[in-house]
């Protein structure tokens, strides 16, 4: 089979891979439908993250079933099913407290963007749907392997509520799905801070009641503007780096909550500010998991359509070209089709 591999900054390649095999019991094979290019992927991309060696690529995934190891009873050949970017067994102790993505097996799945993948954990990992969801949906599935569920733990570890007043940090896609998952938890009010036009646009289609385009301390200053020099009750935090920490810390209202899912970089969280801030932080790797049943019934009865982040579409073998716009800011997410 193929398969995308990140040789270094810049380096991405489509080349021929070993095929995929159960190596578990607990394993299944799936045949990738779609895939598609994270934000995430771009640290290593841009050479934030430091590559050592050739490194498959891809956390997020559609498929169809293929082969299921011994231990595997709840998927079979033949299935639809989609799953998180970390595998869970869905039975541990963390599991079960809804932190699949702090399961005692987890694994990273790495490999994503590919035309076939080995699901590790494939059990408690993969949910299947009744039957192959129709074409226009698919975009709108595949987001719920990471950032429409990632979006949706922000807004839960913010406590969102509602008639809240909630603020999104980033308008990538999971600062988008972030609003929709403000929005879908009752907030009255949500404040996107976005630069760019059409990301703005696509915020406020999916709920968004203000725009704010500054950044930094003039940021905080127009979110304490708009709350009546308060702050707000939750911030989603979707970027991961030093200035969007600060921005979301100082955002919050005391009592209120910062969801934090982008992946931190160079961020440091002074203790003592914490402290007398009264600001609860809670963040981490999503459980995606345990939202997929809820997000996909919320897909395919069409109350939300997440997969509208994706403004550019290639076949998977121009899978560098989805990289390249990514990093330029030509496209928001890049769906790939094997």
């Amino acid at each position: 089979m193929r398969g995308t591999v990140l040789y270094g900054p810049g380096g991405v390649c489509f080349e021929e891979r070993e095929d995929p095999r159960i190596v578990h019991p607990t394993d299944a094979v799936i045949r990738t439908v779609v895939t598609c290019v994270c934000g995430s992927d771009l640290w290593a991309y841009r050479g934030t993250d430091p590559v050592a060696q050739p490194t498959p690529m891809g956390h997020e995934y559609v498929g169809i079933v293929e082969e299921v190891g011994a231990e595997v009873t709840k998927v079979k050949p033949g299935q639809f099913v989609i799953g998180s970017f970390a595998t869970s067994d869905n039975t541990c102790p963390n599991c079960l407290a809804g932190y699949q993505s702090s399961c005692v097996h987890r694994e990273f799945m790495s490999t994503c963007q590919a035309e076939y993948v080995r699901i590790p954990n494939a059990h408690g990992t993969l949910v299947a749907t009744d039957d192959l969801p129709a074409e226009e949906v698919l975009p709108s599935l595949v987001t719920l392997s990471d950032v429409m569920g990632t979006g949706w733990y922000a807004a839960k570890a913010a406590e969102v509520k509602p008639g809240s007043t909630a603020v999104v940090v980033g308008d990538g896609a999971v600062g988008l799905c972030g609003v929709i998952a403000a929005k879908e938890l009752g907030a009255e009010r949500i404040i996107a801070m976005s630069r760019h036009e059409s990301r703005q646009k696509l915020a406020v289609e999916f709920g968004a009641t203000d725009i704010v385009t500054e950044r930094g301390e003039e940021g905080i200053a127009r979110i304490k503007d708009l709350t009546n020099g308060v702050g707000a009750d939750s911030v989603l935090e979707c970027v991961g780096t030093a200035q969007s920490m600060r921005q979301a810390l100082h955002a919050t209202r005391p009592g209120g909550n910062v969801g934090f899912v982008g992946v931190p970089h160079d961020v440091a969280v002074d203790g003592q500010e914490l402290f007398f801030s009264h600001v609860g932080l809670r963040g981490g790797p999503a459980p995606v998991r345990g939202y997929l049943p809820d997000l996909i019934d919320r897909v395919l009865t069409g109350r939300i359509n997440p997969g509208k982040v994706f403004d550019l579409t290639l076949p998977l073998d121009q899978v560098a070209e989805g990289y390249k716009a990514m990093d330029e800011r030509r496209a928001i997410k890049t769906l790939l089709i094997p």
